[in-house]
């Protein structure tokens, strides 16, 4: 079995090593300690939590890719794309930052909430790639870190007419989801979140394949900072390291 959960396993790897841990394990530690909660409290001191209050200049311009993972920046994010053009440049799928808690799409509420629920799935038996890479043979259930906007692509799927477009033309070009029941279909339409679930599910499903053999990213801060699995992600893997470059000369 595995499970794909929309929301960020870790921070970028400067502030996780700030935060006193070597590892996204031993971050979570921290988050599920209380770290998690203080940052999210409306009167946290640590201003780099933002969305509640405007994004803090250390954040903006040059150093944009701080509050960025190397695979945010993987997912169609690159540093390197000034701020004014990136709507254009990114078409709708460009990921959040993880410090954001506030506004629309923020993604650093869900994480922060997220990782203590990783703790106690890992501690339940659950592999959580790519950390517990080693252990992938095994026959245990397996969590993968996932952004949703990978598996829709560009569509409005806040405006229930744009979902349902989408759907009927997946259900006339693709036997799978002609094949699903119309109360699924119903389900799918009626909200976001049902629509999210149920695309991602079945780009899990026609890659069932790949997750026997997810290899290990090539990116040295893997263990730090996480990595997002993607429909076919193993074939763009020599890109990571230039990934990693890009933040570096940033």
């Amino acid at each position: 079995m595995v499970v794909g959960l929309d929301f960020c396993f870790s921070f970028p790897a400067w502030f996780v090593r700030e935060c006193g841990a070597g590892s996204a394990i031993e971050f979570w530690e921290a988050v599920a300690g209380g770290l998690g909660e203080h940052w999210l409290a409306a009167g946290c001191a640590d201003r780099r939590f933002w969305g509640k209050h405007p994004k803090p200049a250390e954040f903006c311009g040059d150093g944009l890719h701080r509050m960025l993972r190397a695979t945010d920046i993987d997912c169609k994010l690159a540093a390197r794309i000034p701020e004014a053009e990136r709507a254009e440049r990114v078409r709708g799928i460009a990921p959040k930052s993880v410090f954001q808690i506030g506004g629309a799409g923020s993604v650093g509420t869900a994480s922060l909430r997220g990782m203590p629920v990783l703790q106690r799935l890992r501690g339940a038996g659950f592999r959580v790639w790519p950390f517990d890479r080693s252990a992938l043979h095994e026959a245990r259930p397996m969590v993968v870190e996932m952004y949703t906007r990978l598996n829709t692509g560009p569509v409005r799927k806040s405006n229930a007419a744009a979902r349902a477009e989408y759907l009927r033309t997946k259900r006339s070009d693709n036997a799978a989801y002609a094949a699903l029941p119309r109360s699924v279909m119903v389900k799918a339409r009626a909200s976001e979140d049902a629509f999210d679930a149920l695309v991602s599910c079945m780009a899990m499903t026609a890659r069932r394949g790949e997750f026997a053999t997810l290899g290990t990213p090539l990116d040295l801060e893997y263990k730090v900072e996480g990595w997002t699995w993607a429909p076919g992600m193993q074939a763009p893997q020599h890109e990571i390291s230039k990934g990693r470059t890009e933040r570096v000369k940033g």
